[in-house]
């Protein structure tokens, strides 16, 4: 199966056209790179005018959120090391084809990642979301010039109400959203069971808008709905399996072979002779413009709760270990008794006003109870979660 066309670059005047809109970005870029500080190493390479603008775009171009959410992602990235994974680390999570890049592209040049959620061959959440990681990093790593996103074609024959884990499904969307800001151009829900709509729902609100938007239904008896497969991929590429006429299937020993090719090619991505890549230009493409002037109003909201999410998210780090059992009941149960803890504190807090400077000696042994007991539950542990990775410019196949 050969690759798909590459986009063609665009013509000098419309080179210039885009140069003249991104002039007052390009400035808000300068802020956040003078907010970061110097650089090394592989934060400087990570670091170049595309990818700080990614953060950027993820902020609706708020220069503090963006440099709050890009200090994030370096420290997770010295801590993680998402670019030394490497296959022989992970091959036990890929031996189904539960997720894998295909060897060929969408028509925008996107890699493409296949997800099988109805073929999960292990429990630890830890151990699937670093699948996850190493296959981000791996689509990213083969993105052809001009191109910055992937497709996510997400198949569900054989899923079944075991296989969800919102605890799961809320850690994915921490590693796309917190770490990957505008990595995701499309994904594909294909053929999705009639009770995945619930959990859907459920689902829905761990989302931001621009990530929820992405997200398509495809189903092969309605027509309306496969019009989007054949806008977006060569049907004569496309796997059977997703209505296209390839009748190839997922081989463990021709992928592996794929993957540790891509190993080798990994860490030369990443080493100084790359250093030039820091200061690759950031052009923003038609539909980043488009979407750029829309001024969607709902990504303000989104950012400010991705913020106290980002925040739970370094208290929940220190109990990972126990959050790995992914129960949907017991993290119902954590949110719980948050609530009741803010329920104690509002409480405590109207006594404390009423309260005046002739308080009897009963009300202030009241009150120390109050106030002991609030101590008491703002002590109680909170629900882990994980976390995962970016890279690569949206301008250069070669920008991480």
């Amino acid at each position: 199966m050969g690759a798909a066309k590459r986009p063609s670059k665009p013509s000098t005047g419309s080179r210039e056209k885009q140069l003249s809109l991104d002039r007052p970005k390009a400035a808000r870029i300068g802020e956040v790179r003078a907010a970061l500080g110097q650089l090394s190493g592989k934060a400087a390479l990570y670091c170049s005018d595309a990818s700080i603008a990614r953060y950027l775009v993820a902020r609706n171009w708020d220069v503090k959120k963006a440099t709050k959410m890009l200090k994030k992602t370096l420290k997770w990235r010295s801590e993680y090391k998402p670019d030394e994974i490497r296959w022989d680390e992970i091959a036990n999570e890929a031996v189904t084809g539960k997720i894998y890049r295909t060897d060929y592209f969408d028509k925008s040049g996107r890699s493409i990642l296949v997800m099988r959620p109805g073929v999960q061959n292990t429990k630890k959440a830890k151990g699937q979301i670093r699948y996850l990681v190493y296959c981000m990093e791996n689509a990213i790593l083969n993105l052809p010039h001009g191109q910055s996103q992937m497709v996510w074609l997400i198949d569900f024959a054989g899923f079944s109400l075991s296989n969800i884990s919102l605890h799961v499904t809320k850690m994915t969307a921490d590693v796309l959203q917190g770490h990957y800001p505008e990595r995701l151009g499309v994904a594909i829900l294909y053929n999705a069971p009639k009770f995945f709509e619930s959990f859907w729902k459920l689902a829905s609100p761990i989302l931001e808008p621009k990530t929820f938007n992405k997200v398509k239904f495809v189903y092969p008896d309605r027509p309306d709905t496969n019009k989007i497969m054949e806008e977006l991929f060569n049907m004569e590429e496309l796997e059977s399996a997703f209505g296209g006429k390839n009748q190839a299937t997922f081989n463990i020993n021709d992928y592996a072979a794929r993957m540790r090719e891509d190993d080798n090619k990994m860490p030369l991505l990443w080493s100084p002779d790359n250093s030039a890549l820091a200061s690759e230009p950031y052009v923003m493409n038609k539909d980043r413009a488009q979407e750029d002037s829309s001024g969607l109003k709902s990504e303000e909201t989104s950012s400010e709760k991705r913020e106290e999410t980002d925040s739970e998210s370094e208290n929940r780090e220190e109990t990972e270990s126990e959050s790995e059992r992914g129960e949907t009941d017991a993290v119902s149960g954590k949110k719980e008794e948050t609530e009741a803890v803010s329920g104690k504190r509002e409480e405590t807090e109207a006594v404390s006003e009423k309260r005046d400077g002739t308080e009897t000696e009963s009300e202030k042994g009241k009150e120390a109870e109050n106030s002991s007991s609030a101590v008491e539950l703002t002590s109680l542990p909170v629900e882990g979660k994980g976390i995962t990775p970016a890279y690569k410019s949206g301008c250069s196949s070669s920008d991480p």
